[in-house]
């Protein structure tokens, strides 16, 4: 792993890449351990710090911490936007409900729709950085890769292989019998959200870096992310947000936000084809989930992308 200058930070709450509850720390090579949280004990819960040997393995978790919870900063070259991990995996990729790391590692290699193709987890980790981030993918076998598989590897290091345990992604949130209401999600956004990521869903920064994620626009995940599917992004919000208010939303408020927020332009899906997005929502996004690619909202078609 390359050695990489970390500028201390005020330690902060992150919420969405739509990105996260991780505490940025003033030592980024120093694990937190949160306690876990009421009426958790359901869940799986990873090894904590005192259970990291110290030798060589230990030190790569604690890089792959550091890249998880700072990925902006830690590898910059691989990230477009201004989102870390953590943003989309809150809690340090710990927390249930919330795609934790220890739900997925065990379930890979695994056939993935999106790219009609088993991928192993690096190629999981890969996709992240190119959608989620909207940057370009590390090596398979680079530090930043290797890192982030092996603190992967060391939270789900005492979970069964193959077993997809309670808490493992978003739990899925069904589509309200009245579809969803972009302008309801507007009221729900000004009300529950703007205060932590702006008016205009531009995120908090302290300096030049972001404490709270931006939810649209050039700094936000692009078109192709799993984020920019409404139905992931209220799962997403149902179980996760308010921040420190989770499962407060009502199904039906959960769809309406999530909605405001994906109809609002991004950075462009990097499948776009030959410059088309009409070819490139039929090919990618006709059948994935629902989205609004491609489509028309308030006069504006969706999908021309931010530079």
């Amino acid at each position: 792993m390359k050695s990489r200058h970390v500028v201390p930070l005020a330690f902060a709450l992150l919420s969405l890449h739509v990105d996260a509850a991780s505490t940025v720390m003033d030592d980024q090579s120093e694990l937190q351990t949160p306690a876990p949280a009421a009426g958790h004990a359901q869940y799986f819960q990873p090894p904590t710090e005192h259970e990291l040997p110290d030798n060589a393995f230990g030190k790569l978790v604690r890089q792959g911490y550091s890249l998880f919870v700072d990925t902006k900063r830690q590898a910059p070259e691989f990230v477009g936007n201004g989102l870390n991990c953590s943003n989309c995996h809150l809690d340090q990729g710990r927390l249930a409900n919330s795609a934790p790391l220890w739900g997925a590692y065990p379930l890979y290699p695994a056939y993935r729709k999106k790219n009609d193709k088993v991928n192993t987890f690096a190629e999981r980790l890969q996709g992240c950085f190119q959608y989620s981030m909207n940057g370009k993918p590390p090596a398979a076998d680079s530090p930043e890769i290797t890192a982030l598989s092996v603190y992967s590897y060391w939270l789900a290091s005492k979970a069964p292989i193959g077993v997809e345990l309670p808490g493992r992604g978003y739990p899925e949130v069904a589509k309200p019998a009245k579809g969803y209401d972009i302008a309801q999600g507007e009221q729900v956004y000004k009300t529950q959200c703007a205060i932590c990521h702006g008016d205009a869903g531009q995120g908090q920064k302290v300096g030049q870096d972001y404490v709270m994620p931006p939810l649209w626009g050039k700094d936000s995940y692009n078109w192709g992310a799993g984020m920019h599917r409404i139905n992931t992004a209220a799962s997403f919000i149902k179980y996760n947000m308010p921040l420190g208010k989770a499962q407060t939303l009502s199904d039906q408020q959960a769809w309406d936000v999530a909605a405001f927020i994906n109809s609002h332009e991004r950075p462009q899906d990097p499948r776009l084809i030959d410059g088309s997005i009409e070819k490139t929502r039929v090919k990618f996004h006709a059948n994935d989930g629902v989205n609004l690619y491609g489509q028309t909202v308030n006069g504006v078609l969706m999908g021309q992308g931010i530079r």
